[in-house]
């Protein structure tokens, strides 16, 4: 799981109450790159702007204000990400999760919601609350089968979001004024499990939610799968 802000809150939920599944830490400041080869799946969590430098929109500076940007950090997930396309192994990505993954198979990002007409995204409502609203699932798509829903309510704390949609990948769930909520391979066949979701599972009330419950326990079964059969090629 990479390394950020509120780091313990994505390891808590991703644990739940499974004793048989360990989190390691991964980040540049940790300078463990190398603890990847034990990984048997991977977590991008939230938290910086993608830099616009690596989607080509340096003129998308002025809309990232104030400045929150961590490069390293980038460069740092964008090596995880290389690793797997050599290594493929299940990839569940949050908010910047979905972000950063998109950018790196050529995708851009919006940088400003707000800023592009849409306002039912921001961090917080005026009264201190998280901003939630409903997202529609594309029902042929892979989350719907881990969903299970065609629609339902999330919670919202972005202010950037998946511009144009990176190679090989496909939206598979929107919000009703357009902007993207969920990411996932366009010919799922031909790859390991990816599910990228721009909501955060993890800050949600009801952890039995499909939204959230589903997300995180077919992520680990397909960790599990990946780890049975890596020991079955030894």
């Amino acid at each position: 799981m990479t390394d950020g802000r509120m780091y313990e809150q994505y390891a808590d939920w991703v644990v739940g109450h499974a004793a048989d599944v360990e989190i390691i830490r991964l980040g540049y400041a940790l300078d463990n790159f190398g603890e990847v080869e034990k990984c048997q799946g991977l977590v991008f969590t939230g938290g910086e702007d993608v830099h616009p430098s690596y989607y080509g929109k340096l003129e998308y500076l002025s809309y990232c204000s104030p400045p929150d940007f961590d490069e390293r950090r980038d460069e740092f997930e964008f090596q995880l990400l290389r690793y797997t396309l050599n290594r493929p192994m299940p990839l569940l990505g949050v908010c910047r999760g979905l972000q950063l993954i998109n950018v790196f198979h050529g995708g851009t990002l919006i940088p400003d919601i707000p800023s592009w007409g849409k306002f039912d995204h921001a961090t917080k409502l005026p009264d201190g609350k998280e901003r939630d609203h409903t997202i529609y699932v594309d029902n042929h798509s892979q989350l719907y089968g881990i969903i299970g829903q065609s629609e339902g309510t999330v919670n919202s704390l972005h202010h950037q979001s998946a511009g144009k949609i990176g190679k090989g990948l496909a939206a598979s769930a929107m919000s009703i004024d357009g902007v993207v909520e969920a990411l996932e391979w366009k010919e799922l066949q031909k790859h390991a499990f990816m599910c990228l979701v721009q909501w955060h599972p993890e800050r949600m009330e009801d952890h039995e939610a499909p939204f959230v419950k589903n997300i995180r326990e077919t992520f680990i079964k397909e960790v599990k799968e990946f780890n049975h059969k890596t020991h079955e090629g030894h």
